[in-house]
């Protein structure tokens, strides 16, 4: 069942990821430093955000501040995350915890303002793509309503493989356009067979591009924000683009 909330159609990417903090924010973030970089007008959005606090512009994580600095965006964190909530768990829990339903309108109006903004969009998801939103909806049927090509963002160490797969079947099953699979965090002092030979696993498997493979890079800081010394340069040699085009 759809949630047709009508949204703007508009050259982007939605970058999801195979589970909760495996870079989402920092490739998102990186991606539209990147394409503002070239000019270009980047609106970035984070429809949802959990484990946020309190400021002046209502609840705001630093995902928010993050993709904000980014994109040398202009619009206040409340339209780039337009649904902030303290509780940090899936939305679903932190809704019915806060007493504050998940609200589609809300993220609808502010997805238009951003659009009005900007020529290309970054949409970050929050977790997986199965969390769930509410008893009806998880975060792949918002990302069909945003019906944007999709960047999935993996973990390099064991285990990448089997979660990653399925990511890509869900989004298939979904009829959505897959822009190809983001590998973060590859440590190349500490990898393991595992580590070193899921990419080329990925592939064979899927058929889906590897997009970038980023190194660790301890010097990233979600919270100061800073994209740290190596990520621009892994991911420069994308045509994002020509990826984020319908």
């Amino acid at each position: 069942m759809p949630i047709n909330l009508n949204l703007p159609k508009k050259a982007g990417l939605f970058v999801t990821g195979t589970d909760t903090g495996v870079g989402k924010t920092l490739i998102a973030g990186a991606i539209a430093k990147i394409l503002t970089g070239k000019g270009r007008k980047v609106g970035v959005f984070k429809p949802i955000a959990t484990g946020c606090k309190r400021t002046w512009d209502g609840f705001v994580g630093d995902d928010s501040w993050f993709l904000a600095s980014c994109a040398n965006s202009d619009l206040s964190l409340s339209t780039i995350t337009p649904l902030g909530y303290r509780t940090p768990t899936a939305p679903i829990v932190s809704a019915a915890r806060e007493g504050l339903p998940i609200d589609f309108g809300k993220i609808a109006a502010a997805y238009k303002e951003v659009c009005q903004n900007s020529d290309i969009i970054i949409v970050e998801g929050i977790g997986g793509v199965r969390v769930p939103l509410t008893e009806q909806f998880d975060l792949l049927d918002l990302a069909v309503e945003f019906g944007l090509p999709v960047v999935i963002v993996a973990r390099p160490n064991l285990g990448t493989l089997n979660h990653t797969l399925m990511t890509i079947d869900c989004v298939r099953a979904a009829e959505l356009k897959i822009a190809g699979v983001v590998i973060n965090g590859y440590n190349a002092v500490e990898s393991t067979v595992a580590e070193d030979t899921s990419p080329e696993i990925i592939e064979k498997c899927s058929g889906e591009k590897i997009l970038a493979v980023v190194p660790f890079d301890e010097t990233v800081s979600i919270e100061k924000p800073s994209l740290g010394e190596v990520v621009i340069a892994s991911l420069v040699g994308c045509d994002w683009g020509k990826l984020a085009e319908r």
